[in-house]
Protein backbone atom coordinates (compact mmCIF):
# COMPACT_ATOMS: atom_id res chain seq x y z
CA UNK A 1 0.00 0.00 0.00
CA UNK A 2 1.00 3.56 -1.03
CA UNK A 3 2.35 5.27 2.10
CA UNK A 4 1.56 8.58 2.54
CA UNK A 5 0.34 11.36 4.96
CA UNK A 6 -2.83 9.89 5.90
CA UNK A 7 -1.23 6.83 6.40
CA UNK A 8 1.42 7.91 8.82
CA UNK A 9 -1.44 9.97 11.02
CA UNK A 10 -3.65 6.37 11.08
CA UNK A 11 -0.76 4.29 11.93
CA UNK A 12 -0.34 6.37 15.00
CA UNK A 13 -3.64 5.69 15.85
CA UNK A 14 -3.67 2.27 15.61
CA UNK A 15 -0.23 1.80 17.67
CA UNK A 16 1.51 0.87 14.56
CA UNK A 17 5.11 1.56 14.20
CA UNK A 18 6.78 3.15 11.41
CA UNK A 19 10.06 2.52 9.84
CA UNK A 20 12.19 5.56 7.65
CA UNK A 21 15.46 5.57 6.36
CA UNK A 22 17.39 8.17 4.79
CA UNK A 23 18.00 7.33 0.59
CA UNK A 24 19.78 9.38 -1.71
CA UNK A 25 19.66 7.89 -5.55
CA UNK A 26 17.36 5.34 -7.50
CA UNK A 27 19.38 2.38 -6.84
CA UNK A 28 19.07 2.60 -2.68
CA UNK A 29 15.36 3.65 -2.65
CA UNK A 30 13.84 0.69 -4.80
CA UNK A 31 16.10 -1.42 -2.48
CA UNK A 32 14.40 0.10 0.59
CA UNK A 33 11.10 0.44 -1.07
CA UNK A 34 11.34 -3.14 -1.69
CA UNK A 35 11.69 -3.96 1.56
CA UNK A 36 8.36 -2.54 3.20
CA UNK A 37 9.86 0.89 4.79
CA UNK A 38 7.23 3.20 5.29
CA UNK A 39 8.81 6.47 4.31
CA UNK A 40 12.51 7.61 2.83
CA UNK A 41 13.78 10.88 4.12
CA UNK A 42 15.81 12.45 0.71
CA UNK A 43 17.98 14.18 3.74
CA UNK A 44 20.58 17.07 3.55
CA UNK A 45 22.82 14.45 5.62
CA UNK A 46 23.58 13.57 2.02
CA UNK A 47 25.66 16.92 2.38
CA UNK A 48 28.72 14.40 4.64
CA UNK A 49 27.35 10.80 3.29
CA UNK A 50 27.52 11.79 -0.33
CA UNK A 51 29.12 14.73 -1.04
CA UNK A 52 31.87 14.94 0.71
CA UNK A 53 31.08 17.98 3.03
CA UNK A 54 31.94 18.55 6.40
CA UNK A 55 28.00 19.94 7.48
CA UNK A 56 24.99 19.86 5.88
CA UNK A 57 24.76 23.84 5.47
CA UNK A 58 26.61 23.88 1.96
CA UNK A 59 23.92 21.69 0.69
CA UNK A 60 22.03 23.43 -1.91
CA UNK A 61 18.34 23.39 -3.68
CA UNK A 62 19.94 21.82 -6.70
CA UNK A 63 21.76 19.37 -4.55
CA UNK A 64 18.18 18.01 -3.17
CA UNK A 65 16.00 18.85 -6.05
CA UNK A 66 18.24 16.28 -8.05
CA UNK A 67 18.66 13.79 -5.39
CA UNK A 68 15.10 13.77 -4.57
CA UNK A 69 13.99 13.07 -8.05
CA UNK A 70 16.53 10.25 -8.26
CA UNK A 71 15.04 8.53 -5.38
CA UNK A 72 11.18 9.46 -6.36
CA UNK A 73 11.45 7.13 -9.43
CA UNK A 74 12.70 4.70 -7.31
CA UNK A 75 10.39 4.33 -4.58
CA UNK A 76 6.72 2.85 -5.22
CA UNK A 77 5.28 2.45 -2.17
CA UNK A 78 6.99 4.68 0.42
CA UNK A 79 6.55 7.90 1.10
CA UNK A 80 9.13 10.18 -0.10
CA UNK A 81 10.39 13.24 2.09
CA UNK A 82 12.65 15.22 0.65
CA UNK A 83 14.77 18.25 2.86
CA UNK A 84 14.85 21.77 2.61
CA UNK A 85 18.01 22.88 2.60
CA UNK A 86 19.73 25.66 4.59
CA UNK A 87 18.22 29.18 4.21
CA UNK A 88 15.53 27.62 1.28
CA UNK A 89 12.70 28.42 4.21
CA UNK A 90 14.75 30.93 6.81
CA UNK A 91 14.14 34.30 4.88
CA UNK A 92 10.44 34.95 4.15
CA UNK A 93 7.47 32.61 3.96
CA UNK A 94 6.71 33.26 0.59
CA UNK A 95 10.58 32.17 -0.35
CA UNK A 96 9.32 28.89 1.72
CA UNK A 97 6.31 28.33 0.03
CA UNK A 98 8.41 28.66 -3.35
CA UNK A 99 11.31 26.40 -2.49
CA UNK A 100 9.09 23.87 -1.03
CA UNK A 101 7.06 23.57 -4.36
CA UNK A 102 9.93 23.38 -6.58
CA UNK A 103 10.57 20.43 -4.35
CA UNK A 104 7.25 18.96 -5.22
CA UNK A 105 7.24 19.67 -8.54
CA UNK A 106 10.93 19.09 -9.72
CA UNK A 107 12.24 16.92 -6.41
CA UNK A 108 8.75 14.62 -7.29
CA UNK A 109 8.58 14.68 -3.40
CA UNK A 110 5.54 12.86 -1.66
CA UNK A 111 6.20 15.39 1.15
CA UNK A 112 8.84 17.93 2.54
CA UNK A 113 10.75 18.25 6.29
CA UNK A 114 12.10 21.46 7.83
CA UNK A 115 14.00 21.94 11.04
CA UNK A 116 12.71 23.91 13.58
CA UNK A 117 9.93 24.59 15.70
CA UNK A 118 8.37 27.60 17.27
CA UNK A 119 10.59 29.71 14.86
CA UNK A 120 9.19 28.12 11.80
CA UNK A 121 5.39 27.48 12.53
CA UNK A 122 4.51 30.28 10.26
CA UNK A 123 6.61 29.01 7.53
CA UNK A 124 5.17 25.06 7.94
CA UNK A 125 1.77 26.54 8.08
CA UNK A 126 2.12 28.27 4.70
CA UNK A 127 3.55 25.60 3.32
CA UNK A 128 0.41 23.04 4.52
CA UNK A 129 -1.83 25.75 3.08
CA UNK A 130 -0.21 25.38 -0.14
CA UNK A 131 -1.00 21.62 -0.66
CA UNK A 132 2.04 20.32 0.51
CA UNK A 133 2.62 18.22 3.37
CA UNK A 134 5.01 19.27 6.03
CA UNK A 135 7.10 16.48 8.35
CA UNK A 136 9.23 19.00 11.26
CA UNK A 137 12.16 18.52 12.81
CA UNK A 138 12.90 19.59 16.40
CA UNK A 139 15.94 18.81 18.63
CA UNK A 140 19.01 18.60 17.37
CA UNK A 141 18.92 20.20 13.89
CA UNK A 142 22.11 19.76 11.70
CA UNK A 143 21.33 23.07 10.14
CA UNK A 144 22.24 24.87 13.43
CA UNK A 145 25.04 23.01 14.45
CA UNK A 146 27.21 26.20 14.60
CA UNK A 147 24.58 27.48 17.09
CA UNK A 148 24.45 24.57 19.07
CA UNK A 149 28.00 24.43 19.16
CA UNK A 150 28.01 20.41 18.07
CA UNK A 151 26.49 17.40 17.79
CA UNK A 152 25.05 17.85 21.81
CA UNK A 153 21.77 15.81 23.31
CA UNK A 154 19.23 18.39 23.19
CA UNK A 155 16.47 19.24 26.20
CA UNK A 156 18.58 18.15 29.44
CA UNK A 157 17.68 21.18 31.35
CA UNK A 158 13.97 22.15 32.78
CA UNK A 159 13.60 25.16 30.23
CA UNK A 160 15.30 23.21 27.30
CA UNK A 161 12.76 20.28 27.75
CA UNK A 162 9.79 22.95 27.89
CA UNK A 163 11.29 24.52 24.63
CA UNK A 164 11.35 21.21 23.14
CA UNK A 165 7.35 20.87 23.86
CA UNK A 166 6.22 24.02 22.79
CA UNK A 167 8.28 23.20 19.53
CA UNK A 168 6.33 20.19 18.70
CA UNK A 169 2.97 21.85 19.62
CA UNK A 170 3.82 24.58 17.70
CA UNK A 171 4.45 22.20 14.81
CA UNK A 172 1.63 20.40 15.43
CA UNK A 173 -0.87 23.31 15.23
CA UNK A 174 0.92 24.44 12.13
CA UNK A 175 -0.48 21.52 10.15
CA UNK A 176 2.81 19.56 10.04
CA UNK A 177 1.82 15.42 9.59
CA UNK A 178 4.73 14.16 11.52
CA UNK A 179 7.94 15.37 13.53
CA UNK A 180 11.43 14.19 13.71
CA UNK A 181 12.53 14.37 17.51
CA UNK A 182 16.48 13.94 17.20
CA UNK A 183 19.08 13.28 19.85
CA UNK A 184 16.81 13.88 23.01
CA UNK A 185 16.24 11.84 26.51
CA UNK A 186 14.05 9.30 25.72
CA UNK A 187 11.95 9.91 28.63
CA UNK A 188 11.46 13.54 27.17
CA UNK A 189 10.64 12.35 23.31
CA UNK A 190 7.98 10.00 24.87
CA UNK A 191 6.47 12.89 26.54
CA UNK A 192 6.41 14.48 23.78
CA UNK A 193 4.86 11.68 21.70
CA UNK A 194 1.89 11.45 24.15
CA UNK A 195 1.32 15.47 24.35
CA UNK A 196 0.84 15.20 20.33
CA UNK A 197 -1.57 13.80 17.92
CA UNK A 198 1.11 13.43 15.33
CA UNK A 199 3.48 10.62 14.59
CA UNK A 200 6.76 11.47 16.41
CA UNK A 201 9.96 9.47 14.11
CA UNK A 202 12.74 8.98 16.55
CA UNK A 203 16.85 9.33 16.27
CA UNK A 204 18.48 9.19 19.11
CA UNK A 205 14.99 9.57 21.08
CA UNK A 206 14.30 6.16 22.16
CA UNK A 207 12.17 3.48 21.50
CA UNK A 208 8.56 5.64 22.66
CA UNK A 209 8.29 7.49 19.59
CA UNK A 210 5.90 6.20 16.98
CA UNK A 211 8.55 5.39 14.64
CA UNK A 212 12.21 5.87 13.80
CA UNK A 213 14.55 6.71 11.15
CA UNK A 214 18.55 6.10 10.76
CA UNK A 215 20.78 6.99 7.63
CA UNK A 216 21.44 4.10 5.78
CA UNK A 217 25.00 4.66 5.02
CA UNK A 218 25.04 4.34 9.62
CA UNK A 219 23.40 1.23 9.95
CA UNK A 220 25.38 -0.59 7.31
CA UNK A 221 28.78 0.64 8.01
CA UNK A 222 29.57 2.39 5.05
CA UNK A 223 30.41 5.71 6.23
CA UNK A 224 33.29 5.60 9.53
CA UNK A 225 33.70 9.64 9.57
CA UNK A 226 31.76 9.42 12.81
CA UNK A 227 29.26 7.17 13.66
CA UNK A 228 26.43 8.70 16.56
CA UNK A 229 25.63 6.51 19.39
CA UNK A 230 21.99 5.90 18.54
CA UNK A 231 23.14 3.77 15.51
CA UNK A 232 22.47 -0.16 15.21
CA UNK A 233 24.78 -1.62 13.11
CA UNK A 234 22.37 -4.41 10.86
CA UNK A 235 25.57 -5.11 8.47
CA UNK A 236 29.21 -4.43 7.73
CA UNK A 237 28.35 -3.82 4.04
CA UNK A 238 31.29 -1.29 4.01
CA UNK A 239 33.80 -3.96 4.85
CA UNK A 240 32.49 -6.52 2.04
CA UNK A 241 32.63 -3.87 -0.36
CA UNK A 242 36.30 -2.46 0.98
CA UNK A 243 36.94 -6.47 0.10
CA UNK A 244 35.41 -6.88 -3.16
CA UNK A 245 37.10 -3.93 -4.22
CA UNK A 246 40.57 -4.65 -3.14
CA UNK A 247 40.07 -8.06 -4.99
CA UNK A 248 38.96 -6.91 -8.04
CA UNK A 249 41.60 -4.30 -8.04
CA UNK A 250 44.46 -7.43 -7.10
CA UNK A 251 42.89 -9.41 -10.43
CA UNK A 252 42.63 -6.75 -12.83
CA UNK A 253 46.53 -5.89 -11.53
CA UNK A 254 47.44 -9.86 -12.32
CA UNK A 255 45.35 -10.05 -15.98
CA UNK A 256 43.04 -12.42 -13.88
CA UNK A 257 40.06 -10.42 -14.50
CA UNK A 258 38.10 -10.55 -17.29
CA UNK A 259 38.10 -14.07 -17.91
CA UNK A 260 36.39 -16.11 -21.03
CA UNK A 261 33.11 -16.13 -19.31
CA UNK A 262 32.80 -12.07 -19.35
CA UNK A 263 33.87 -11.54 -22.52
CA UNK A 264 32.07 -11.36 -25.86
CA UNK A 265 32.53 -13.83 -29.50
CA UNK A 266 33.08 -13.27 -32.35
CA UNK A 267 33.39 -15.50 -35.63
CA UNK A 268 37.11 -16.42 -36.71
CA UNK A 269 35.89 -16.08 -40.19
CA UNK A 270 34.99 -12.43 -39.66
CA UNK A 271 38.35 -11.68 -37.80
CA UNK A 272 40.32 -12.87 -41.05
CA UNK A 273 38.65 -10.80 -43.15
CA UNK A 274 39.90 -7.55 -41.63
CA UNK A 275 43.20 -8.65 -41.76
Amino acid sequence: MKNTAATFAAAKAKGEKLSMLTAYDYSTAKLEDESGINGILVGDSLGNVVLGYEDTVSVTMEDMIHHGAAVARGAKNALVVVDMPFMSYEVTVEEAVRNAGRLMKEGRAGAVKLEGGVRVAEQIRAIVKAGIPVMGHIGLTPQSINVFGGFKVQGKSEEAARALLADAKAVEEAGAFAVVIEAVPAALAQMITDAVSIPTIGIGAGAGCDGQILVYQDMLGMFSDFTPKFVKRYANVGEVMREAFANYAAEVALGAFPTEEHTYKIKDDVLEKLY
